[in-house]
């Protein structure tokens, strides 16, 4: 997952800090495609990965990982450094704490996964309609439902990964739980720099 989120971090820097870079990358609708292929991508990954050779897999998460960093360029390339370390270091110590509680905890989440699951398709269904509203305390209001929502799921995946690996016996299981935390971390990463950032700008 960390490198993975390493691999990320250096694709987003490389745009963000490249101007006539970004500019090719984030207009001429160059962006859509990009974001097409990382979801294309991420749905193969997310479905089939147990079926594919492990290198097969690891080349497609690294493709990921870097698709998402150059993406994630459009939310920081304007980005407050003090927000941006903000966003981080707070997503880093919940994260932290929420899988080592879902890894250590003798509490079955199955349950809480459920309740997460419809949450998270209430969040994107949401999601879309604010697209058409474009209103920004929605969308604040968004980001702080989605935190809490991928905190939780960040504790039901750590116990079901663990789970999983006492009997699956792949060597995908590690990308598998590598994908799952990641985007976990980066969903809450994205929804504390956006209230982050719309606290500066307020």
């Amino acid at each position: 997952m960390f490198f993975g989120l390493a691999i990320s971090g250096v694709a987003s820097w490389l745009v963000v800090s490249n101007s006539s870079l970004s500019n090719a990358i984030l207009t001429n609708g160059v962006f859509v495609i990009l974001l097409v292929v990382e979801l294309v991508l991420v749905f193969i990954l997310s479905g089939r990965i147990f079926k594919m050779s492990y290198s097969s897999a690891l080349v497609a998460y690294v493709a990921y990982a870097a698709l998402n960093g150059v993406t994630l360029s459009a939310v920081l390339v304007d980005a407050n450094d003090t927000s941006l370390a903000t966003a981080f270091a707070v997503t880093a110590l919940l994260f932290a704490a929420m899988a080592a509680y879902g890894s250590l905890t003798k509490n079955d989440l199955s349950s809480a996964g459920s309740f997460l699951f419809m949450g998270l398709l209430g969040l994107v269904l949401a999601s879309v309609v604010n697209i058409v509203l474009q209103n920004d305390v929605f969308s604040y209001i968004l980001s702080y439902i989605t935190v809490a929502v991928f905190i939780g799921l960040t504790a039901y995946d750590a116990q079901k990964l663990k789970q999983l690996a006492a009997i699956e016996n792949s060597p995908n299981v590690g990308l598998y739980g590598a994908l799952t935390l990641y985007l976990d971390f980066i969903n809450i990463f994205l929804s504390l720099f956006n209230i982050f950032g719309s606290r500066r700008r307020n």
